[in-house]
């Protein structure tokens, strides 16, 4: 049976649809940076869709080739996560998506070394003839935060925030989103696949205590 992120480590990818707190340690991803629209046909986004996944199967595959990563296992590949902001904007304006920065990321298994994953960049693109450049090996250290389930539309994700930060107040935390610590994302079903109103979502703030 192969490894399960989703099953695995469920207290960072299937919280309950009601705001907890988490304190999450330190993950590598394949990451590729962007600007601009997600729902683009053919725009930035989705270029950086086909990257993540061309070098996240390559690795997953990578027991089938001559190439060998120590430590490897057979693993089910982690779900599509991104980080968004918006330049000059307090929190998220849903209506401006063209005004999006985004880093759109896929978790990697912690036997991919840097080493492995410049493999994989380079395969990927001789195999897919695709220009996999983009993607960088990156650590994010997430810390305190706070997340819940959204189930529905990404455009009514304000509702599920709302009461995010409402859960914060009573707890005595607050918000601490900033340049380096960002508006967090999982995406648990596929919009080519899943209607609005049933899709899953991972929304997760980072915080911080409230001073006395």
């Amino acid at each position: 049976m192969a490894f399960d992120y989703k099953k695995e480590y469920k207290e960072y990818y299937m919280p309950k649809c009601k705001p907890e707190i988490v304190d999450v340690p330190p993950m590598n991803y394949i990451a590729v940076r962007g600007k601009g629209d997600p729902n683009e046909e053919g725009g930035t986004y989705q270029q950086a869709i086909s990257v993540l996944y061309a070098v996240a199967y390559t690795l997953k595959m990578s027991y089938k080739t001559e190439y060998k990563i120590k430590g490897f296992f057979e693993y089910v590949v982690p779900p599509l996560e991104g980080f968004w902001w918006q330049d000059d904007v307090d929190g998220v304006n849903y209506a401006d998506k063209s005004g999006f920065n985004w880093i759109s990321v896929i978790r990697l298994p912690d036997f991919v070394t840097k080493h492995d994953f410049d493999w994989a960049v380079q395969t990927a693109a001789k195999k897919k003839k695709l220009d996999c450049s983009s993607a960088e090996f990156m650590t994010i250290e997430e810390g305190l935060c706070v997340q819940m389930m959204h189930m529905g539309s990404y455009d009514n994700e304000p509702e599920t925030v709302a009461l995010m930060d409402a859960f914060l107040m009573q707890q005595g935390y607050k918000n601490d989103i900033n340049t380096t610590r960002l508006h967090h994302e999982i995406y648990l079903s596929d919009p080519r696949k899943v209607a609005p109103e049933k899709r899953k979502t991972v929304i997760r703030h980072p915080i911080k205590k409230c001073k006395n």
